[in-house]
């Protein structure tokens, strides 16, 4: 394709003088007439031009490069250059680019819309003149090829898949309308919202549906307007007046509301093996699944919603074509392997991944997740995780590791005798609501209990030994894998709800699971099985399980092979239920499709490649995994600012893509710095900072600072309360680094400033007294996330920050009185210490005296926090998305708690802790306090891992670049120290005997 400039010999693409004849690359000549297609031609010729090069394309007589730089010359009437050259000369050229698209292939479609939004990002000018056009209208009149462009795309399960999403789709349901573009679309969207304004209507869409939900499926329907979607179920519907009553507390959903700025993704589903459902993520790590009549009110449904594709995890654009892509082209196009090749991210994050992409869903148990079992040892007093004997073969089925039981499903495959049913290996499959509730039954929150105490004395299960060899050797039982809590819940392996679970063969009531020896609790055996998931041994050979139930040896000869084949009917293909005319004939097939099982969505038709070694990554020059010991020092640096102000708040927003990469520090007299962050490892040596060698250093210090030439842009001027002591909780930074939250003054609001101006942008009241702390969420699309206040009225208010706007609120027209998302009380003091963490949705606080509470985003108090007797002044908080949270209270007290309020453990250490923070696997704790030295422990038992050398001055603050490899601390002398952090070298030294 075109890249940025138009090749040097000038001109059109295909232009000619006059009567000259045209030679096209490859495709023979053509005789156009004078002038037709020459720029220095009066631009008034335009239409006729574009009609000659819709003539040629029709022909078949030019390339697509050609086509490309022909149509970007036109545009700009000259010869195109993006730097020097990209102003649109005339209105009619963007019609006359409409018309000429529908008759170019896919890819050249993708090539000149990816170039035509570069034209329009270079000037307001040429995207006035697209609006003037009316360029959105021109493109929903050429509607009527979407679908069979889509239906051809998905069809195509051999094309390569980087092509398939960079083919441009211009959809429209009702008033919705939208270019789905390559890239960010920035541009576009611009245009978008300005031709969207003039568009309206309460209802966009409404269609029948069924809310899919664990333990019933409710028939209704589904409403969506501009901002939000609406479910409301059919209480008159003869099935639903059949569900038991005490089902419905359990269901969310019936009578839902969901907004539009919730949303995270949109996932397309299958259910009952049909391709008609959809799945929506929210922001607060929930999902809700609905189920329609058919595959085109799916693709109403995804053109209605926002453009915010699968989610910003997995490498793939933002838009509603990729939410419509098969699963395998989603697996093709994302970058996950690659970075779990790269071990990026963890085999628990990539099975996942896997999981959710193959159409795995929490909200459909005939669908739930599936993971597999690894450990075979559930007997032995210690378990070492460095023998190979005591990990499972994941090379061959779970049903087929006994080699006598391998030879019974070989016998039974090779002698079927129904000619009405294909042969399987397996009359069971490795995952139904069954195995899954068998797992479930205890946990109220995940299962009613309504629904699962009929089937506990069968299901319930009663140790993971029993299980693992009733799996590996029960000639008739069911095969099963296991499903994600086994690896992060410990909770459901104790009755904690005290239901009456049976009796067990020597008539003892079953109660909690019964753990192996080497786990002493729950939570050891989960620790325990997510490090041997996350081991050497299964990250070696993963690749092949996944090709079993994911890959190539899913279904065929392969499948055949590899003892791996199941009843037909868990397959994606085997029936199609608009198919069956007789009522009674399709009740019976749905009933079987949920007894028997769904085999994932095949994801790759030839082998997953395996894992890089870990010992061959430690050999690449920026691998995470260099484990550094003499090879780099403890600190790469030290930054020392000339205002000599302790700093007291650190924010390190390093992520490449952002417009300024930098860690920002705000100190005690609130002035702040904007130190631009340089992604590169370079040579980290010996503390100390210059200019001369700035280029060498991952921080650089902001200029205007350095320089003292503009420190009036870096200073809050505006008065704190003089009560308020100056911390890390007064500040928030805004994940791109271009405003800053403070709180703390007389006036009880807290205040948002420009980080590049300094200017007061805006300020927001209340609370009834001062505020005393803030605190930010993660980011996703746009920059979007939740701010909480805490305050002197011993409240909370949960705010909700517009990226796209930059403001409190989510309505630029009312900034100056936005209104908080939620009230969280609770507190009878001063709150003084506040974290929140939307994937989770949930924000913990802490008092002046005590306690902590936990509080969903919606304002729903869960608990309280309850430490040991003498930890009573919380101060710091610290919470995982995984679910860890920690909490240091006055006097070197820390405790860890589950969030479900269990506390894990607990310690006291000797120094003054003033800043605390978790690794982003919630696996490593890290502290700093009065005396200057940075701590690393082990945050499930406290353990320390490592101390680095003491600095000259206290610690204030801490934060960690986005790949969780550099540690900066702000000190009370004034200047940042960075350290080498390396989470990865502990896990490896760390003991691998339990």
């Amino acid at each position: 394709g075109t890249a940025g400039r138009g090749r040097q010999h000038g001109g059109d693409g295909i232009s000619a003088a006059a009567g000259e004849t045209v030679m096209m690359s490859g495709s023979g000549s053509v005789v156009l007439p004078a002038g037709i297609m020459n720029p220095s031609v009066p631009i008034r010729n335009i239409k006729m031009k574009f009609a000659v090069l819709t003539g040629l394309i029709q022909a078949g007589e030019v390339s697509n490069r050609d086509i490309v730089e022909t149509v970007l010359n036109l545009l700009v009437g000259g010869e195109f250059d993006l730097e020097t050259n990209f102003i649109i000369q005339d209105a009619e050229s963007i019609s006359c680019l409409v018309e000429l698209l529908e008759h170019c292939d896919i890819t050249c479609q993708a090539e000149i819309w990816s170039m035509f939004t570069a034209v329009l990002r270079k000037s307001v000018r040429n995207l006035q003149t697209s609006t003037e056009v009316g360029l959105i209208q021109q493109v929903l009149l050429k509607m009527s090829s979407v679908d069979d462009m889509i239906a051809a795309s998905e069809k195509d399960e051999v094309v390569k898949s980087k092509t398939v999403f960079r083919s441009p789709t211009v959809t429209t349901q009702n008033t919705e309308t939208e270019l789905i573009l390559d890239g960010d679309d920035d541009a576009v969207s611009l245009l978008q919202e300005k031709e969207m304004d003039n568009l309206g209507g309460p209802v966009v869409l409404s269609s029948p549906a069924q809310l899919v939900a664990p333990v019933l499926v409710a028939r209704g329907t589904l409403s969506i307007t501009t901002t939000e979607i609406y479910f409301e179920v059919d209480e008159d519907d003869p099935a639903f007046k059949r569900v038991d009553s005490k089902l419905l507390p359990y269901t969310e959903g019936l009578h839902g509301k969901w907004m539009f700025s919730e949303i995270r993704a949109v996932f397309t589903r299958r259910y009952l093996l049909q391709n008609t459902a959809l799945e929506v993520f929210m922001a607060n790590r929930t999902s809700v699944m609905f189920n329609f009549p058919d595959q085109a009110t799916v693709k109403k449904v995804v053109y209605s919603l926002p453009r915010v594709g699968v989610g910003t995890s997995y490498g793939l654009p933002q838009a509603r074509r990729i939410s419509l892509a098969t699963p395998r082209q989603l697996f093709k196009s994302s970058n996950m392997t690659q970075r779990w090749q790269r071990r990026e991210i963890s085999n628990f994050e990539y099975l996942m991944f896997l999981n959710t992409i193959a159409g795995r869903t929490y909200n459909d148990l005939n669908q739930y997740p599936v993971f597999p079992w690894v450990l075979t040892n559930y007997d032995s007093e210690e378990l070492d995780l460095t023998l190979p004997a005591n990990f499972r073969d994941l090379s061959k089925p779970i049903g087929a590791l006994n080699p006598k039981r391998a030879a019974f499903f070989t016998e039974r495959y090779e002698s079927w005798e129904d000619d009405q049913t294909p042969p399987c290996h397996y009359n069971t499959h490795y995952s139904t609501a069954a195995t899954t509730l068998h797992w479930l039954v205890r946990i109220v929150s995940k299962i009613s209990p309504a629904a699962t105490l009929p089937l506990i004395i069968v299901l319930c299960a009663k140790s993971p030994n029993y299980d693992y060899t009733v799996c590996k050797n029960g000639n008739v039982s069911v095969p099963q894998e296991l499903i994600p809590e086994f690896y992060y819940l410990p909770e459901m392996f104790v009755n904690s709800n005290g239901y009456h679970l049976g009796m067990r063969e020597d008539r003892t009531m079953i109660c909690d699971v019964d753990l192996p020896a080497w786990a002493k609790k729950p939570e050891d055996f989960v620790r325990i099985n997510r490090m041997a998931l996350e081991s050497e041994f299964v990250s070696c050979q993963l690749h092949q399980w996944i090709d079993l139930i994911f890959g190539y040896k899913q279904r065929g000869p392969e499948a055949t092979r590899a003892l791996n084949v199941f009843h037909y009917l868990t397959y994606e293909g085997s029936v199609n239920l608009d198919s069956i005319t007789d009522p009674l004939l399709r009740e019976a097939t749905e009933a079987q499709i949920q007894s028997f099982g769904q085999t994932p969505s095949q994801l790759l038709i030839e082998p997953h490649p395996p894992r890089s070694s870990a010992m061959h990554l430690c050999f690449l020059p920026q691998s995470p995994l260099m484990f550094k010991d003499q090879m780099q020092q403890d600190v790469i640096m030290v930054l020392k600012f000339p205002s000599n102000s302790p700093v007291t708040h650190v924010a390190a927003n390093t992520l490449p893509h952002l417009t300024i990469p930098a860690v920002v520090t705000v100190t005690c007299s609130r002035l702040f710095a904007v130190n631009r962050w340089h992604n590169t490892v370079g040579l980290r040596g010996a503390p100390g900072y210059s200019l001369e060698q700035a280029h060498h250093l991952p921080i650089e210090m902001d200029s205007l600072v350095a320089n003292n030439t503009g420190s009036n842009k870096r200073q809050i001027t505006d008065l704190v309360d003089q009560s308020i002591q100056i911390t890390t909780h007064c500040f928030v930074v805004t994940a791109d680094n271009r405003y800053i939250l403070v709180c703390g003054f007389w006036d009880k609001s807290f205040r948002v400033y420009s980080s590049e101006t300094g200017k007061l942008t805006q300020i927001v009241f209340g609370h009834w007294d001062v505020v005393t702390c803030l605190a930010r969420s993660e980011s996703y699309i746009g920059g979007d996330c939740y701010i909480v206040s805490g305050s002197r009225d011993a409240t909370l208010l949960l705010w909700y920050w517009s990226g796209r706007h930059h403001i409190i609120g989510d309505n630029p027209n009312n900034s100056d009185y936005p209104a908080p998302r939620a009230v969280l009380t609770g507190h009878d003091q001063e709150v003084v210490c506040v974290s929140v963490c939307a994937e989770l949705g949930l924000v913990i606080s802490g008092a002046k005296e005590g306690p902590c509470l936990v509080h969903t985003i919606t304002g729903d108090l869960l608990r309280a926090l309850e430490g040991p007797e003498h930890y009573l002044c919380p101060r710091l908080i610290s919470v995982s998305s995984e679910g860890h949270c920690i909490i240091y209270y006055e006097r070197g007290r820390f405790c860890n708690f589950s969030i479900n309020g269990k506390l894990l453990a607990q310690m006291e250490v000797n120094d003054s802790t003033r800043a605390i923070l978790l690794s982003s696997d919630g696996h490593n704790l890290v502290t700093g306090g009065d005396n200057g030295v940075v701590e690393v422990w082990q945050a499930c038992d406290f353990k320390q891992l490592y101390i680095y050398p003491g600095c000259d001055a206290g610690i204030r603050a801490m934060d960690l670049s986005h790949d969780q490899r550099t540690l900066i601390t702000g000190m009370a002398s004034g200047s940042i120290v960075a350290f080498n952090i390396d989470f990865n070298r502990w896990h490896y030294e760390h003991q691998n005997r339990y």
